[in-house]
């Protein structure tokens, strides 16, 4: 049996991995064992990236009063659409 690979420094490098198990495992050319070992590892990186996430929510929530709002864009954004609208418009 092999040694569990580390777990990933950062959630990129994680996402990164997963992505490369992936390319990996479409391609239909891993032998059974390997595949089945590079599954293990793939679960194991979407357990780790799903802990960061949620560990960042709970920050999230934390900040903003353990109340998530919904987004909202700023009114810049929403004035900026309306203007080009506007111009096509106009004659």
């Amino acid at each position: 049996m092999t040694k569990p690979a580390p777990a990933p420094k950062t959630f990129e490098a994680a996402v990164s991995e997963l992505e490369t198990i992936v390319r990996q495992m479409e391609t239909g050319s891993l032998p059974l064992e390997q595949a089945l070992e590079q599954y293990q590892r793939g679960v194991a990186l979407l357990r780790h990236c799903q802990d960061k996430l949620d560990a960042a929510e709970q920050q999230i929530r934390i900040l903003e009063g353990n109340t998530l709002v919904a987004f909202q864009p700023d009114a810049s954004s929403t004035n900026d659409n309306a203007i080009h609208q506007g111009d096509s418009t106009r004659g």
